[in-house]
């Protein structure tokens, strides 16, 4: 696996004084703690890179509750089910590196370590046990991905040992698990989930969204286009003639192929089967724009 700018030293990179960036564990523990010893609180946005808007607005969140804030960027291998994907994924460091010096040179510091700094001699996922979160939507399509989400970031925050740590809520079942991963291993790192950041288009900004054709580009608004018609819906529907409805609008689609579409608990993540007026519901959605894979979600009470 290769990323775009190799960082092979110990002290952080100083390139036209840009953010710091570290590339091991051992330096970057080492500035923390004496951040932690002047009192200064320290966030957290854990990322894989290919920076866009919607990750800078974490980070910018995260600016303005922490004196300090560390980014993250590492393409995660255990959490990818399909090898061909972890290889296409992008791999942009030195623009990501501009992009967050542009937000902050002075309380932003960038952890961008090898496979090995992070996993050491041991490239496999533990297993965790997130009481069923693991095993709805995501959990059914993509095998073994949330034991590679939670391996990972357990590992950062003992790294980090942040105080918040900033999610997006276009991966709201991913935000859902870090939520009960720090209340099951008793991590003290307060989680914050952030609202999505969309393109003018409505399409959720995602980095694989750099990778679609410009025919895939211009078909995919459809997708938050129909959420918030499936949103409307909801209201005077049940939530199988609102699934029944998203899933014909898409055989019309040529360009895009729907996955899945799922009305689902905000707590349990669980498939709706009858509204109940004292829960919250969110619709979530995966699609396939060609071989890209593009998830989207809505609240919907």
């Amino acid at each position: 696996m290769q990323i775009a700018c190799k960082i092979l030293s110990l002290h952080p990179l100083n390139l036209n004084r840009t953010v710091e960036v570290y590339s091991e564990k051992q330096q970057i523990t080492k500035v923390l703690s004496a951040f932690k010893d002047q009192k200064l609180s320290i966030g957290m946005v854990p990322t894989m890179g290919a920076l866009h808007q919607g990750h800078l607005a974490l980070v910018e969140k995260a600016l303005k509750d922490n004196d300090k804030v560390v980014v993250s960027i590492f393409v995660n291998p255990t959490q990818f089910d399909n090898k061909d994907d972890l290889q296409k994924y992008p791999r942009t460091l030195e623009r990501d590196v501009e992009l967050l010096t542009g937000v902050s040179k002075e309380h932003i510091l960038v952890y961008a370590p090898s496979v090995e700094d992070v996993y050491e001699s041991k490239l496999e996922a533990e297993h965790f046990d997130y009481d069923g979160l693991e095993h709805e939507m995501e959990g059914r399509f993509r095998d073994g991905h949330f034991d590679g989400v939670g391996t990972i970031v357990k590992r950062l925050f003992i790294i980090v040992r942040p105080d918040n740590a900033y999610f997006g809520e276009k991966d709201f079942q991913q935000l859902q698990i870090v939520k009960k991963l720090v209340e099951k291993h008793n991590i003290h790192v307060n989680i914050v989930g952030c609202d999505i950041y969309r393109e003018d288009s409505g399409l959720a900004m995602s980095s694989r969204n750099t990778r679609l054709k410009p025919e895939y580009l211009e078909a995919a608004p459809f997708i938050y286009k129909t959420l918030t018609v499936a949103k409307e819906y909801f209201g005077t529907k049940s939530a199988e003639e609102v699934t029944q409805w998203v899933e014909n609008e898409f055989k019309s689609q040529q360009l895009l192929e729907l996955e899945y579409f799922i009305i689902a608990d905000v707590e349990t993540l669980k498939t709706v089967t009858e509204k109940e007026n004292n829960k919250q519901y969110r619709a979530f959605i995966a699609v396939y724009a060609d071989d890209i894979r593009l998830i989207d979600n809505i609240a919907l009470n």
